[in-house]
């Protein structure tokens, strides 16, 4: 049933949005289709939003709201000329178009909020950067001429103020939307495109405005002039097919974390936004008069602090990801414990620790017992089973200075610093008993005598565990001392 209400839901507001062209050309055909539409819009986002838990309609509501406000203007603003001949600024409609603007963004807050639980600083910035170089663009042709327009009063300029106020705002947090990690499901992009139509309207009205007569022309054109409606008239409609769509409920729904990366689009619009700021300046120096210095070295050292500081996170990012990549590769994927690699870096250290220091520091080198017999009986994911809990007993077993590492399939290596082969033995003794399922190792353990190499240490160890496993399994055996060349000859 969800699935065909949003869809007879779009498909009814397509044909009337199409039929927007055709109806006459009165205030009174024109005022009711587009309230029409706004209001069909919010009723749909109000049945929509009735199928969520509460916890997730304040969204859905403060769009509904948004909208509703904004469609209610049209018809007061109808009034309000036609009626009571009201049409300079402020008029009373004003404060029902600009309701729009803090209804949405206050939506977009609360899924954000709801989407990316934890702050997200990378994100934060690359809006802050797109958001100011509009908004110089804003100020210069929007913004400054609206708030120092003759025959206004300080209120009706605040007002017409207050419109591209409102559209970078709802851009702003659009752009925090499109940034932002969760579910990008149907309704996402229902709701997205909405909010763009919205922006989209504004700055078809802004270009007019700028064009002059040529601008005033077009605006003269009835079906121009209704294809602009029109952008509105989807909006209104996109929204409330987001509400209706079964997807909803996916919209404040965070995903898994994905890493982060500077994508195409992200640097094309994050280097379009930083250029706004000299090309202003180009185009007001090749018509000979720079009218908006102040305003754009404001906006061109605030672009340069935000690509600073994005630079100085992406070094980060960097920084952070290659130290992730070394502790991987030191690291074993199955049981957490240090790998080869790391084995290989630790004990050269800790054999000149012992020679510095004149402590004594043993090597043991253990083997699960019939490991292969328990993979063929029980298969390969209980075989690593037993190697992830086996390696997580033992570690708990020994000291908190040794070091237990994975050498390669069921055999690993312990270093035991500080510790003779009589109380080596003793702490693998302890580790033996701790072997979950029942299971057992073979293990050999060499006291360093501070001579031999950590490979030659590793061979002492190694033999006396096939020593323990030739003797039975089970068991731990000392490696015997080595005997050098020259104490031979010598004896």
């Amino acid at each position: 049933m969800h699935g065909r209400s949003w869809k007879a839901f779009a498909i009814a507001m397509a044909v009337v949005i199409a039929g927007y062209q055709l109806i006459p050309d009165d205030a009174v055909w024109v005022t009711c289709w587009q309230v029409g539409v706004g209001w069909a819009g919010t009723a749909a986002v109000v049945a929509g939003s009735r199928r969520l838990p509460r916890r997730d309609r304040l969204p859905w509501w403060c769009f509904g709201a948004g909208i509703f406000a904004n469609s209610t203007g049209i018809a007061v603003a109808m009034y309000a000329e036609n009626v009571l001949g009201w049409d300079d600024l402020p008029t009373p409609a004003d404060p029902f178009f600009l309701l729009l603007y803090p209804a949405c963004a206050a939506g977009l807050a609360l899924l954000i909020r709801r989407r990316e639980p934890g702050r997200n600083w990378t994100a934060m910035v690359d809006v802050t950067t797109i958001t100011t170089g509009l908004g110089l663009l804003a100020w210069v042709y929007v913004i400054e001429p609206a708030a120092t327009e003759a025959g206004l009063s300080l209120f009706g300029r605040s007002v017409q103020v207050a419109y591209p106020v409102g559209d970078l705002l709802l851009l702003a947090m659009l752009t925090r939307l499109l940034r932002s990690g969760g579910v990008r499901s149907a309704s996402f992009w229902w709701i997205a495109g909405a909010l763009g139509g919205f922006l989209a309207g504004d700055t078809t009205w802004v270009v007019l405005g700028n064009l002059g007569d040529v601008g005033w022309a077009l605006e003269e054109v009835q079906w121009f002039r209704r294809c602009i409606d029109m952008m509105f008239l989807t909006a209104f409609a996109l929204v409330g097919i987001a509400a209706l769509h079964s997807d909803t409920r996916d919209m404040g729904r965070p995903a898994a974390p994905r890493p982060p990366r500077l994508s195409r689009m992200q640097l094309l619009s994050l280097t379009g936004a930083t250029l706004i700021a000299p090309a202003i300046l180009a185009g007001q120096l090749a018509a000979g008069q720079v009218k908006d210095g102040p305003a754009i070295v404001v906006g061109s050292t605030a672009l340069f602090l935000l690509v600073v500081t994005r630079m100085a996170q992406l070094v980060r990012q960097v920084e952070q990801q290659s130290r992730q990549v070394r502790e991987l590769s030191r690291t074993d994927e199955l049981t957490g414990l240090p790998n080869r690699r790391a084995w290989n870096d630790e004990l050269p250290r800790a054999l000149e620790h012992s020679r510095r220091d004149g402590k004594p520091v043993c090597v043991a080198v253990l083997d699960l017992d019939r490991f292969k017999q328990f993979n063929d009986s029980y298969g390969h994911p209980a075989g690593d089973r037993l190697l992830k809990e086996a390696s997580a007993a033992w570690h708990g077993a020994l000291r908190q200075v040794d070091t237990i590492a994975r050498f390669g399939g069921e055999e690993f290596t312990v270093l035991l610093p500080g510790a003779d082969a009589t109380a080596a033995v003793a702490v693998l003794q302890r580790a033996l008993a701790a072997t979950p399922l029942g299971q057992t190792f073979s293990a050999g353990v060499a006291a360093w005598d501070g001579i031999e190499t950590s490979d030659q240490l590793i061979e002492r160890a190694d033999a006396a565990l096939y020593e323990a496993k030739d003797g039975g399994r089970n068991r731990i055996v000392p490696a015997k001392p080595r005997i050098y060349a020259h104490i031979r000859s010598s004896a």
